[in-house]
């Protein structure tokens, strides 16, 4: 019997591991994944690269909406092509995560990539789509609200301030000691703040499930996620 297509959006802010378990979910239920803040590091690359002003909110919108962006939707190969040239470790330079921000409250941006990202859910329903239809694990900010509120499984993945400090901080620096908090504090703690002028990413919207991941494991999220998958949607 051929199955409907699946879509889950993860929602939640940084350093709760919605990356790594999406990624892992998509893995194991074979579906596409999409990192949607992967997207606004893309976009704030071109922009760098170009020396756009970023504080030029229009010109800002007009130099993403003509970004050729091309994204392999595999979990365990993601990539990001953007006018031909693979991004996939340069959006994740400290330069990127410093100003990232300023391009992902942009409305105009959002309002662009919010678009693309619906187009792409909508091809994982087909198909046409890397799944073939089976569906796409999808995740970011607003995800379970604005670009996928009709999704099957809607879940913000959250964690306690420290957890999410010393994950990153572990992520980046190899280490969670006192320096490498105070380090990681502006990526995790002062971006959420930032962010959160224009989404709401922080508490679950009526009908998405909250996961809390402040005592658990990557496994452990993992397995709590798919149990959740499992409940809501039969998978």
């Amino acid at each position: 019997m051929t199955r409907t297509p699946l879509v889950v959006a993860v929602d939640g802010p940084s350093g709760s591991g919605k990356s790594s378990v999406s990624r892992q979910v998509a893995a194991q239920l074979d579906l596409a994944y999409l990192d949607t803040g992967a997207m606004y590091r893309a976009a704030t690359w071109r922009c760098v690269q170009r020396g756009v002003d970023l504080m030029d909110t229009a010109l800002v919108a007009d130099t993403v909406r003509s970004m050729v962006l091309q994204l392999d939707l595999n979990p365990r190969f993601p990539s990001f092509v953007v006018d031909g040239v693979d991004v996939g470790v340069a959006i994740r330079a400290p330069e990127i995560s410093a100003v990232v921000s300023q391009v992902a409250t942009n409305l105009e941006v959002r309002a662009d990539l919010g678009e693309r990202q619906r187009r792409v859910i909508a091809v994982e329903r087909t198909p046409d789509g890397f799944s073939g239809g089976r569906g796409i694990v999808v995740e970011g900010r607003d995800i379970t609200t604005v670009i996928a509120p009709d999704a099957d499984v809607r879940l913000l993945l959250t964690a306690s301030e420290e957890a999410r400090l010393a994950r990153r901080a572990r992520e980046v620096h190899g280490t969670d000691d006192a320096a490498a908090l105070e380090a990681t504090r502006e990526h995790v703690v002062d971006r959420d703040a930032r962010d959160s002028t224009v989404v709401e990413f922080r508490t679950a919207a009526d009908g998405v499930v909250t996961v809390d991941s402040s005592g658990l494991d990557l496994e452990q999220t993992v397995q709590a996620v798919l149990a959740l998958v499992e409940d809501v949607a039969g998978r």
